[in-house]
């Protein structure tokens, strides 16, 4: 299918300096769920952050499930690097439910990445049965800027980093995004938790256990608390199906209050 070859600049936020993710979120945006899987004692995958397969079959039909209920399938760079993942969604079924749904048959991809630093020859570049947006900045390189534009849409900062709630808002202004399935990895995920940008977690425990402090949890390797404090979640739902559990939460945040009146203020 025809992509746009052009590479669009995003203005900056504001003239002022420090963090490029700080944003006043006035405009909608779309619902956030994330999906992951984790062993027993936390982690998401082994230090070297090699691809293991240490789900079930039905947990993979899972990601492909909540990957069907998004407008965008939105992942990290690294991510993508490690999986090598197409981001389709190979079930006719699936397909026909979104059909169904009035959304198209595939979502719409999106990937994120700071540096840029995306290989041109990842499998994702190799279908064309939805279109690929890629969010990143001026960093990425002049000679990955020419091979990538031809095979997806830039949106181009001038900022050191990708402001992730502005991403979020040209998604459901420019692209008619209402829900983003988001499948890490875990540094995108802290990211977005302590922007307050994640509605809904999916996760499925696995009975393993990985153990080492270099393994990566849901928020990464670092040691630092979230920025905004703990996030609180409700368990919404709750199954079990042999030997795994798959558990969806809503989160709620804590620098959120509720007024009187029942409307929502910092």
């Amino acid at each position: 299918m025809p992509r746009s070859s052009g590479v669009r600049r995003s203005a900056r936020s504001s003239g002022r300096k420090g963090p490029s993710h700080v944003v006043k979120r006035k405009a909608p945006r779309p619902f956030v769920a994330a999906t992951f899987a984790m062993t027993v004692d936390g982690k998401i995958t082994t230090r070297a952050f090699s691809p293991v397969d240490f789900t079930s079959r039905e947990d993979k039909r899972h990601l492909l499930r909540q990957r069907s209920l998004g407008d965008a399938v939105l992942i990290g760079r690294s991510t993508l690097a490690h999986d090598n993942v197409r981001l389709g969604v190979p079930d006719p079924q699936m397909r026909a439910e979104r059909e169904a749904r009035g959304q198209t048959p595939y979502p719409l991809r999106v990937i994120v990445s700071n540096e840029g630093r995306i290989d041109p020859s990842l499998k994702i570049f190799q279908t064309d049965f939805s279109k690929i947006v890629i969010f990143s900045t001026t960093r990425m390189p002049r000679k990955l800027q020419l091979a990538l534009r031809d095979k997806a849409t830039l949106h181009l900062t001038e900022e050191r980093s990708v402001d992730l709630g502005r991403m979020l808002q040209e998604l459901r202004s420019e692209y008619r995004v209402r829900r983003v399935a988001c499948e890490g990895g875990a540094e995108l995920f802290r990211s977005l938790l302590e922007l307050e940008l994640v509605d809904q977690l999916n996760l499925t425990i696995a009975p393993f256990i990985f153990g080492g402090r270099d393994a990566p949890t849901l928020t990464g390797r670092g040691f630092e608390f979230l920025k905004n404090g703990s996030v609180h979640s409700t368990l919404r739902e709750m199954r079990v199906v042999e030997e795994e559990c798959f558990l969806t939460f809503r989160l709620r945040y804590p620098t959120r209050t509720r007024s009187r009146n029942g409307t929502t203020r910092k």
